[in-house]
């Protein structure tokens, strides 16, 4: 087999894998997208209460998009030559799940390590605990891209170029993230955690520090158990490298050069794809945060009163988030029948973007009644109304984000077809598309939304209107695809 300009031996198996095999390794996107929902629902919150200030939290989420930048290209074209007795994916599934489980570990703990080493907590900001935090933060983003990566590679190692069987592996792949979301988010939500494990609570971690601290715990034995599971049941042949062709391209090299054989339809592609995160990313990082704040009228390092509020909110926020993730699961399994009915992958990726657009109009409306009945009842829990329209945006979030995860990738697959680039450099380039705006947005959304105010309504709307343009464009300007009848929409995840 020739890989990639190396001629290697014992790559795969005779045999594809069994699905029971598939399924075991399939099963880490559970433990990986547990720790993904854990800081997408909490972990903004908890910057600012260590003293971030809210304009530069965002800055602190630029590893994400950074990680998947570089991390998974880099990961993924060494993991490809590893010669490694143990086989080419595992030993770097292993180091990932093993750098989490660090990770995540400093991030839970960066409060009472920075007191321990001079940490005044008397003052607003603990710089020690934020340089800890964001050590972790760091770690974690790249941790999860290095293991994500090589378990994707994998379960199409174990497929054997049967089609129907990486279809099917990468279903159960989606399915477990959508596990791994609904378990973080309710462990999120659940404020009492806490009191299983006593010892989380201490004189420089508070309630909802050692709520944060437990749920970290519980992902760290959970990924490690689900990867040990996975790598002792599932062998790989040892990689032989025989022969390396000269003048053989590095990966970056690659990439950039199938930039210049792209067609106009991939180009188009890629333009819907970047204005959509440049919606969705404002979203994604300040969620909760939006429902501490603007919902429930708290703030993270205001009086006990405001504090409360706002942990409530951040509760509520990632019981949102779990519903949006239910959602998600269900209306994916409609993306295919629904955009037969309106006549294409595009006309439905432009419906769910107006869709996305409305809901984020919606999100300033439910501030502004929010806001409004606080000036006359005081700092209460929201009505009903304003909790019910909360919820209720982010459930409908849940219909437009699973397209997000899968459309995109499926028109790739088709347009690349078409062009020298290939499948992987295609999806590779889309992925330059989603992490660059979201250097922007991290970049951009902090000052703009301490412009206006300091709160979080400034980038929803910057989000709408990028969405807006992302669903004209995708009705009206990018073309029909030539054939859909291939294409297996799977959802996508991470950063």
């Amino acid at each position: 087999m020739e890989h990639g300009g190396v001629v290697s031996k014992g790559v795969e198996s005779d045999h594809s894998s069994s699905y029971k095999q598939i399924i075991i390794v399939a099963a880490i996107a559970a433990g990986v997208q547990f720790g993904w929902a854990l800081q997408l629902s909490l972990l903004t919150p908890y910057v600012q209460q260590l003293g971030v200030p809210h304009t530069w939290s965002a800055f602190i989420w630029l590893c994400g998009p950074l990680s998947g930048l570089i991390v998974q290209p880099i990961v993924g074209y060494y993991s490809d030559r590893c010669t490694s007795r143990f086989g080419r994916r595992r030993p770097f599934i292993v180091s990932g799940a093993s750098f989490v489980a660090v990770a995540v570990f400093l991030i839970g703990f960066a409060a009472d390590i920075g007191h321990s080493v001079g940490d005044d907590l008397d003052k607003p900001t603990k710089p020690r605990a934020v340089a800890i935090f964001v050590v972790g933060f760091w770690v974690l983003d790249v941790a999860n891209n290095m293991l994500q990566g090589p378990c994707r590679a994998l379960l199409a190692d174990m497929s054997c170029n049967n089609h129907k069987k990486m279809r099917m592996a990468n279903g159960f792949f989606s399915f477990f993230m959508g596990v791994g979301n609904v378990l973080g988010y309710a462990a999120g939500a659940n404020s009492r955690l806490h009191t299983f494990l006593p010892f989380t609570t201490t004189v420089a971690c508070d309630v909802y520090c050692a709520n944060l601290k437990t749920c970290f715990l519980i992902d760290i034995v959970f990924l490690l158990v689900i990867t040990t599971f996975a790598v002792l049941s599932v062998g790989e042949k040892p990689f032989e490298r025989l022969e390396i062709e000269e003048g053989e391209t590095p990966f970056f090299g690659q990439l950039f050069g199938a930039l210049k054989k792209l067609e106009k339809p991939m180009w188009l592609l890629l333009l819907v794809t970047a204005l959509n995160w440049i919606g969705w990313f404002p979203f994604i990082i300040y969620n909760t945060d939006w429902m501490g704040k603007e919902v429930y009228g708290g703030q993270p390092n205001g009086t006990p009163e405001q504090e409360k509020f706002y942990d409530l909110g951040v509760r509520a926020g990632a019981l949102g988030l779990m519903i949006n993730s239910f959602v998600l699961g269900f209306s994916a399994l409609g993306i295919e029948p629904v955009s037969r009915i309106l006549g294409g992958l595009r006309w439905w990726w432009g419906v769910v973007n107006i869709i996305f657009t409305i809901c984020m109009g919606s999100m300033v409306v439910v501030t502004k009644v929010a806001e409004r009945w606080r000036s006359i009842n005081g700092l209460l829990p929201p009505p009903i109304n304003v909790r019910a329209g909360a919820f209720s945006i982010f459930a409908v979030l849940g219909i437009p984000l699973s397209v997000t995860f899968s459309v995109p990738f499926a028109l790739a697959s088709i347009f690349s077809s078409e062009s020298d680039a290939g499948q992987g450099l295609s999806l590779g380039i889309l992925n330059l598309f989603i992490v660059i705006p979201q250097f922007i947005v991290s970049a951009v959304s902090g000052p703009l939304d301490a412009a206006f105010g300091g709160g979080n309504l400034p980038a929803f709307v910057m989000g709408g209107i990028a969405s807006f343009a992302s669903a004209m464009c995708a009705m009206f300007v990018l073309p029909d695809p030539p054939s859909q009848s291939d294409v297996s929409l799977s959802m996508a995840g991470g950063h």
